[in-house]
């Protein structure tokens, strides 16, 4: 009789075990998700930015030789993630998809090249708003005065990538946070119905004299073991949709390197193990501080 009571009690155990790091698990994934994708939204931010496309044009009497002298000098400076030089020919043929051949274009001028040669430049993305192409212009202007004529950039869509960016991340902030406030809160409802389930053990150690260490250490020890389990498996399971989604769903394509998935990999686990640990030494101490009747 005494020996089908143990094995009930060590089945119930195992069952509580592997129920918590399944739940703890699934919590991870979602936060996964919300980490990884924060990671990937400021790639895509990064991209964006970086797309963004300025256009330096010089005075007449340049020929492309000084241009690209001038675009040689630009590649050193800090503040361009590339710098192209584009030649006349270069230049109509990117509007030749308006349905005009280089003859038209160059007609509308009276026989002149209606498009100079210049300079494109992306900016790199600390500098890719308002203030920054500012900047850019400003210096351009200062150290190539005799040269440029005008520096020319998009106002508009300058101040929409960077404000649409800001709105995006306010919300995307905003609902992550009240998923890792729950998400916690679900950890920590997980962690306590396992212990629920020991409250009598940790009592009957506590009667005996056991002191309150001596109690929590192997507690304690095993929400560390459960904390990174649950982040490996959690981690799994996130790797798995980012390869579905990258692979098998062509139209999404994420943008994770190496550094964001290390950089996940150490955030989850740290998480899995410290949501795991506190959760536990609370649940502890109520336990141990509760009087024999309470239990019941």
């Amino acid at each position: 009789m005494s020996s089908s009571a143990e094995k009930y009690s060590k089945r119930g155990v195992t069952t509580s075990y592997v129920s918590t790091i399944i739940g703890i698990s699934l919590v991870l994934f979602v936060i996964s998700i919300i980490v990884g994708g924060s990671f990937a939204l400021k790639s895509i931010q990064k991209q964006a930015k970086e797309s963004l496309q300025a256009d330096i044009f010089f005075k007449p009497e340049y020929s492309d030789a000084d241009i690209k002298q001038v675009e040689q000098e630009l590649r050193t400076w800090k503040y361009f993630k590339e710098v192209k030089f584009i030649n006349s020919d270069q230049a109509i043929n990117e509007i030749k998809g308006l349905g005009q051949s280089k003859e038209d274009i160059v007609g509308i001028l009276d026989g002149e090249i209606a498009i100079p040669s210049n300079i494109s430049f992306h900016p790199k993305e600390e500098y890719a708003d308002m203030d920054g192409m500012e900047t850019i212009k400003v210096e351009l202007l200062k150290a190539y005065q005799n040269e440029i004529d005008e520096v020319h950039y998009d106002k508009e869509s300058v101040s929409n990538v960077n404000l649409g960016f800001k709105r995006f991340v306010f919300l995307f902030g905003f609902i992550a946070m009240l998923l890792v406030i729950v998400a916690t809160a679900m950890i920590n409802n997980t962690i306590r119905l396992a212990l629920y389930s020991q409250r009598f053990l940790i009592k009957t150690m506590q009667l005996v004299g056991a002191t309150s260490g001596f109690i929590r250490k192997p507690f304690l020890i095993k929400a560390i073991l459960q904390g990174v389990v649950s982040a490996v498996i959690g981690l799994s399971l996130f790797m798995l949709l980012v390869y579905i989604t990258d692979n098998v769903m062509e139209v999404i394509e994420l943008h994770l390197n190496l550094e964001m998935l290390l950089s996940l990999f150490i955030i989850i686990i740290l998480l899995g193990v410290l949501i795991s640990y506190v959760s536990t030494w609370f649940s502890l101490n109520k336990y141990l501080r509760m009087k024999v009747d309470d239990l019941y």
